[in-house]
């Protein structure tokens, strides 16, 4: 592990700032008293736009950049949507990134996902079980994205030595999350239905396939969290050197959609039943993080799941200016 580094007078540009990520990132960068940030200064930055991305790094000169900025979304939106999430996140990955290098960053940090690991991969997903299996079909194209990205980093450095690196998040949940039932996530929707039925009086709730899959939450201002202590504790050769490509966070524990779907009606006060609807698909049967390495590096998850979707189902409350 490398010694720690004072980054606070950094110029640190969080790509993807107004998401839910880059957004919690960019709180606790100010709440650790990181004041050298570059996203406001630029506003409306087209990512996809190699010309414009050149520019931004040539007047705004980042030395640190974190790439939290993707096209995202649900089991529907990736596969509705799939061309352009291939093409989308591999314009923005692949722009950031050969910027990074053009005016010699010091470090990159760069957000993947745990839907690059293959679809049938044996459980806990640890790092070597990149590249191992075929994927998910409903999210290949997301996944195939992502995984150019990771590839990117690994030979950027190999090859001229970049200190850029890849971190692979569980399933992110939290304020400023996704809400639109179309394109959201599971856990944002399940909360925005099951508050919508409590309004509305009706008596049941029904969710995607069987409830059978197993997934890992992390609660975003974790991920935040995580993301300050790779700044200041690790750079790329200590990810590289353990003959790895990227770096699992998440928080090692998982839950079916069922109980999950339970969790959620209890906080919320709904009181009818859930129902299956299994004209719809499960997607991948589980996705489990082996966060031992990141654990080992020193850092470790601090918000339960129920704590999270509490604070969550709060700032969705007050974001809707309706209490139900």
């Amino acid at each position: 592990m490398s010694e720690k580094n004072n980054y606070k007078n950094k110029k640190i540009y969080i790509a993807g700032h107004t998401g839910m990520v880059g957004s919690a990132i960019t709180r606790e960068l100010e709440k650790k008293g990181y004041e050298n940030l570059l996203l406001r200064n630029y506003p409306g930055l087209n990512l996809i736009n190699q010309n414009e991305v050149e520019n931004f790094f040539e007047k705004g000169k980042p030395e640190v950049v974190i790439i939290a900025a993707a096209k995202v979304g649900g089991i529907l939106a990736n596969n509705t949507y799939r061309a352009e999430f291939i093409y989308d996140n591999l314009m923005i990955e692949a722009n950031l990134i050969n910027a990074a290098y053009n005016h010699k960053v010091d470090k990159l940090i760069f957000l993947g996902s745990s839907c690059i690991y293959p679809k049938l991969a044996p459980q806990p997903l640890k790092e070597e079980h990149l590249l191992s299996g075929y994927l998910e079909s409903t999210n290949e194209p997301y996944a195939i994205a992502k995984i150019a990205g990771i590839k990117l980093c690994e030979n950027y450095y190999r090859q001229y030595g970049s200190n850029f690196y890849s971190i692979m998040p569980t399933n992110m949940y939290g304020s400023n999350d996704n809400f639109n039932l179309e394109t959201s996530h599971v856990l944002p929707a399940l909360i925005r239905k099951f508050h919508e039925a409590k309004a509305n009086n009706e008596d049941s709730v029904t969710i995607w396939g069987t409830g059978k899959p197993m997934r890992e939450f992390l609660y975003v201002e974790d991920l935040a969290d995580a993301v300050t202590f790779l700044i200041e504790n690790i750079d790329a050769k200590d990810i590289y050197e353990q003959g790895i490509s990227q770096i699992n966070i998440g928080t090692g524990k998982d839950i079916s959609i069922s109980d999950l779907a339970k969790i959620v009606s209890e906080i919320i006060g709904f009181k009818g039943k859930i129902v299956n609807d299994l004209s719809k698909p499960d997607g991948t049967p589980r996705k489990l993080m082996d966060v031992s390495r990141i654990n080992n590096l020193g850092w470790k998850y601090k918000t339960e799941l129920k704590d999270g979707i509490k604070k969550t189902y709060e700032w969705f409350v007050q974001k809707s200016g309706d209490r139900g």
